[in-house]
């Protein structure tokens, strides 16, 4: 693949503040009309990295192209490129939805006439339209996210930024967001987004990059990853003693995991572990899918971080 399918490509991307090295030699590659997810606990880097994708922190080390810009020395001009959804809300509430979408198409040049059509066509999209005169403190939770990403695309962007962009929504208005997210990248936008949802980067993301230390321990489709480094299937024990269990499984394909009161079993298959436990009289236990959040949890431990 060549370079210019890519629409980010950073190479050995470093950033340090002090003692701490919060990115530490990043490689980050995103091709064109791609939704890359970065995941990872707090402290992870994912931050720092967004933030020098964005310009706000520049890179000790490294190089940073973003549509084939450098986004380094040139970062107004990559920045142009680019819709930025923050986590927390920046939208004037003492403006109406239309006013907000109207003062933000006005940065990049355009007149009240020409960004009309594009509001009109951006709130249809989001199912706005019929708030085009509210107040911003109206809105529900949902509403606002929707609003925030329709502001970022209002100059038509190459590639969208979401930084937890679900947080704090409920199930039907996180799935609205889903749906418009995936027809955007179906029209061939780019997205990068940070999320400790597992669920949203599953039904998101073509590609997800694992981070924690300021580096990213794997790569790859959610899916296939799963696969490759969980199983196919997880069975969990609570309040178990651990050893009879794998006595009874003695000899059978499967990892251990033991966590506070319960055990984890991750397996490629779970047909002889299942025929197995069943044989033995055991009925105690939860066989079910393996997911991206067993995955998170194996590469990054269970412990709390804040």
């Amino acid at each position: 693949m060549s370079e210019l399918e890519f629409e980010v490509d950073g190479r050995g991307l470093a950033k340090s503040f002090g003692a701490l090295k919060a990115v530490d030699g990043v490689d980050l590659r995103i091709r064109r009309g791609e939704c890359y997810g970065i995941l990872g606990p707090n402290g992870a880097g994912k931050t720092t990295t967004i933030k020098m994708l964005c310009g706000a922190a520049v890179p000790d080390a490294g190089t940073l192209r973003v549509i084939g810009i450098d986004a380094v020395a040139e970062g107004r001009r990559a920045r142009e490129q680019m819709g930025i959804v923050p986590q927390e809300s920046t939208l004037d509430s003492e403006l109406t939805v239309y006013e907000n979408l109207w003062v933000y198409a006005g940065y990049f040049g355009f007149s009240r006439r020409e960004s009309r059509p594009r509001i009109e066509e951006l709130l249809q999209f989001f199912q706005l339209r019929e708030k085009w005169d509210s107040q911003i403190k109206t809105l529900s939770g949902g509403m606002k996210r929707r609003l925030l990403i329709a502001r970022a695309l209002i100059h038509r962007p190459r590639l969208l930024i979401l930084d937890e962009p679900t947080t704090g929504l409920d199930p039907q208005a996180r799935h609205l967001v889903w749906n418009r997210l995936r027809e955007l990248r179906r029209q061939g936008l780019s997205i990068l987004l940070t999320t400790h949802y597992m669920e949203e980067a599953a039904q998101l993301c073509d590609r997800i990059g694992v981070m924690d230390g300021g580096k990213f321990l794997v790569e790859g489709p959610p899916l296939a990853l799963v696969r490759e480094r969980v199983g196919e299937e997880v069975f969990e024990f609570r309040g178990v003693e651990a050893e009879p269990v794998l006595r009874v499984l003695d000899g059978l394909p499967f990892e251990p995991e033991r966590m506070g009161d319960t055990l984890y079993l991750y397996c490629k298959s779970g047909a002889a572990v299942m025929d197995r436990l069943l044989d033995s009289g055991r009925r105690n236990f939860l066989r079910r899918p393996a997911t991206l959040e067993d995955l998170f949890l194996r590469l990054t431990g269970r412990e709390l971080r804040e």
